[in-house]
């Protein structure tokens, strides 16, 4: 049985950026101004490590939501899309590292960023490889007609993803099983779709 010390500044937080970082890999900046959000408005009790509290400002929440809104709008657009997530091959794994650290409250500065790049980077990008060949599929058997679609889906499960890991942050590997099952079907339909034509 774990102590609540390490429950509280390791499991949890380890949970939290996972869940974080994941959605990251889906969208750059959702989850991170969803982060924000809570952390500003002290939603699900969240609190952000000291150095990235910058987080919790006015000036990060105004660009991560105007960045956001235009992340959200070029996802929709055909071709827009494509040069989106090429950009993502970087920005997302950044965005997980980021995301990932910041939830390790109480502990060095350099250990918490090593603990974001441990869990933000690999997740984050393993995700966002996930979307990515969801994405060619559907360009793949629409033509990219379908691709507006599956941004929104991609979106409902960015913001599905965080709320699980901020409201509860040990239900986060049953949230990433989901979010990977959905990916696989939005694939497999793809594929199937393109196999019928």
């Amino acid at each position: 049985m774990p102590t609540p010390e390490l429950l509280q500044t390791w499991i949890l937080p380890a949970l939290l950026g996972l869940g974080l970082a994941a959605a990251t890999g889906l969208r750059t900046f959702l989850p991170l101004l969803l982060v924000s959000a809570a952390a500003r408005f002290d939603v699900f009790g969240l609190d952000l490590h000291e150095k990235v509290a910058w987080l919790e400002g006015t000036p990060a929440l105004i660009a991560l939501a105007a960045a956001t809104v235009i992340e959200l709008g070029a996802d929709k657009v055909p071709i827009l899309d494509h040069g989106l997530s090429l950009l993502g091959t970087v920005t997302r794994p950044a965005a997980g590292i980021l995301a990932a650290g910041s939830v390790f409250v109480g502990v060095d500065p350099a250990v918490a960023a090593i603990a974001g790049l441990i869990i933000g980077l690999p997740t984050a990008l393993a995700f966002h490889t996930a979307q990515t060949g969801t994405r060619l599929a559907s360009t793949a058997t629409t033509g990219g007609l379908a691709n507006p679609i599956v941004s929104v889906v991609e979106d409902a499960l960015a913001v599905a993803m965080v709320i699980i890991a901020l409201a509860a942050p040990i239900l986060v590997p049953l949230g990433l099983i989901l979010l990977l099952a959905a990916i696989w079907r939005m694939v497999r339909a793809a594929r199937a779709r393109r196999a019928a034509a």
